[in-house]
């Protein structure tokens, strides 16, 4: 089962490849951006509950996708940037297996345990 949701999440990277593909942007800002959703991390520096709630906040495909559509919508490409960029790194992390976090434990996500916290 956890591979078969591994696929699924890679086919929605993929299609975060495509959406991106349609943008009017430099290909090169894929790349440089797609890691900035992880500044919700900093969180985690006040408090695990905080840093649960932000990391959760910028991870969250549904919002991901209001941002998107709502890009499309208004016809913004830097609001559907920001909304492709949100969407595939949501799902390029669960693709490696981190998931949305509990409030107890950075490594305690809905996929299960990660890091050295995974036993």
């Amino acid at each position: 089962m956890k591979n078969i949701l591994k696929l699924e999440e890679l086919a929605e990277f993929a299609l975060g490849i495509f959406i991106f593909s349609r943008l009017d942007f430099a290909w090169w800002y894929f790349p440089l951006l797609l890691l900035s959703p992880d500044i919700g991390m900093l969180g985690y520096l006040v408090s695990p509950k905080i840093g649960a709630w932000l990391y959760n906040l910028f991870h969250h495909k549904a919002l991901a996708i209001t941002i998107l559509v709502f890009g499309f919508t208004q016809n913004n490409q830097v609001v559907m940037l920001v909304g492709t960029i949100l969407f595939s790194h949501a799902a390029f992390d669960r693709t490696m297996g981190y998931g949305l976090k509990y409030e107890d434990s950075f490594a305690n996500t809905h996929l299960g345990k990660i890091g050295k916290d995974k036993i």
